[in-house]
């Protein structure tokens, strides 16, 4: 066993301490000097080195798990490094311009409710079922 000294009699109760994390409390204070100062941004002219992390476009199922957080973490962290370096950085986040995964996660869907394809639909009420799919 350890011997754990006991808490100093100046020591801050635990009962003061916030229950949850609030991350408004930091993040509100830096996010204007981080944009202002250029942190979200790359320099394509710069002598520095590149060091460049493209995300892939976000989950469209929205089903989240931990690869996500853990994915996310490792590049913020090589981003962060790299920047620290004096690299020229970009972590990029990755967009589906297309719709292309939403349409499939869409047209999945319809074809195990109700046995149907988008054409069995139409152009207008298809879209109307992506819309409704979207917004859920």
């Amino acid at each position: 066993m350890h011997n754990i000294p006991p808490m100093p009699d100046d020591a801050p109760a635990l009962a003061s301490m916030s229950t949850a994390y609030d991350p408004s409390d930091i993040e509100e204070k830096w996010y204007d000097y981080w944009e202002e100062n250029g942190f979200f941004e790359a320099d394509a002219d710069s002598d520095a080195e590149p060091h460049v992390i493209m995300m892939p476009p976000p989950n469209v199922t929205g089903r989240l798990h931990i690869g996500h957080a853990l994915q996310d973490s490792i590049q913020d962290a090589l981003t962060r490094i790299h920047r620290m370096k004096g690299d020229e950085t970009l972590w990029m986040p990755g967009l589906d311009h297309a719709g292309i995964a939403t349409q499939n996660a869409v047209e999945e869907n319809l074809r195990e409710e109700e046995d149907k394809t988008r054409h069995d639909l139409g152009r207008e009420a298809f879209m109307e079922r992506v819309w409704a799919w979207k917004e859920e």
